[in-house]
């Protein structure tokens, strides 16, 4: 699957979604048949893709990659205890998995690329927007929540107000700390060496989970390519959703389950709802497949697979970048 010669720049990001996020790769290997991403942004499962295609791969490296993820390894133990394991990970490590698996997964399969810090996928553009300042010029931005401190973060962006070099960072840490769905990943811990102070870090989606604006330029300059954004999770409708993988819940964690669940897999319904937003977010539809189903079979993970592919084919046939940066840019061309 040799990609074309003539492909186009695009920036690019991804949505979190749990096991929904499969449908990314669908979609991601459907735009690259056309584009080249100079950047990528992700929050949770789209951080994991993020990092892979910062490297470069191409749609057959994407694909490739994606079939080595054993999906149900990544609901790991504490322990070799069935139910008592996970429970008293809730109780002690406020989460039910410790997430070492896919931790350790996203860490093998980069190195094998090449890439094992940030400093690994450092980008120096003199087109860039001039605003961004040297520890922001990296292919990757990942999110992360930090509820020590109250904020979003963007790695490797925010790693200097911890004290911390970013070209130093490793890029499965960041990707782990993103990937923490409260409760159900256990939360990562930054601590800053000049004070000693840690600060506990959960999944980048509870705070912004698509941030289809990381890339865009804040100088008067017109963007010199698209950013295109893919979300899986707008399709929430009257589905349940659960972070827990127990259905039987007593009120009060049934009521808490509800509130994780949405606040990781619901967008910012308000910013995406504006036109020239959604006219350049493909939109996926991942009904029927719940966030932490990671025990899903191959024709499930080939449905959703489709269904980011078929979504990203129908949204490039109506893209009019030219219409974009006229409407909702300003910006006549020729």
């Amino acid at each position: 699957m040799t990609p074309p010669p003539d492909r186009l720049p695009a920036d690019l990001v991804l949505e979190g979604g749990g096991v929904k996020g499969i449908a990314l790769v669908g979609a991601a290997v459907e735009l690259l048949r056309r584009y080249r991403f100079e950047r990528v942004a992700g929050s949770s499962a789209g951080a994991v893709l993020a990092a892979f295609l910062a490297t470069g791969l191409d749609a057959e490296g994407v694909l490739e990659r994606a079939s080595r993820l054993e999906y149900d390894r990544v609901p790991d133990a504490w322990a070799p205890v069935p139910v008592v394991a996970p429970a008293v990970g809730l109780l002690t490590r406020s989460g039910l998995h410790p997430g070492r698996y896919v931790t350790e997964w996203v860490r093998r399969e980069l190195a094998d690329l090449g890439v094992h810090t940030f400093g690994d996928l450092r980008r120096d553009d003199p087109g860039d927007d001039p605003a961004l300042a040297p520890w922001q010029r990296y292919r990757l931005v990942v999110t992360a929540t930090d509820v020590t401190r109250g904020r979003l973060l963007r790695l490797p962006w925010d790693y200097r107000d911890y004290g911390l070099d970013p070209d130093a960072q490793p890029v499965a840490d960041a990707v782990r700390a993103s990937l923490a769905i409260p409760y159900f990943f256990s939360p990562q811990t930054l601590r800053d060496p000049r004070t000693g102070r840690r600060s506990t870090l959960v999944d980048g989606g509870v705070l912004s989970n698509f941030p289809v604006e990381t890339f865009d330029r804040t100088d008067a300059a017109a963007p010199r390519w698209p950013t295109f954004g893919v979300g899986v999770g707008d399709t929430l409708s009257d589905e349940d959703v659960s972070v827990f993988p127990w259905r039987r819940l007593p009120g009060p964690l049934r009521l808490l389950d509800s509130l994780v669940a949405t606040t990781v897999s619901a967008r910012d319904r308000a910013y995406l709802a504006r036109p020239c937003v959604r006219r350049r977010a493909v939109s996926v539809d991942t009904s029927g497949t719940g966030l932490t189903e990671f025990d899903v079979g191959p024709a499930e993970r080939a449905r959703l697979v489709a269904s980011g592919t078929t979504a990203a084919r129908e949204f490039l046939a109506g893209w009019d970048w030219a219409a974009y940066l006229r409407e909702c840019r300003g910006v006549g061309i020729g």
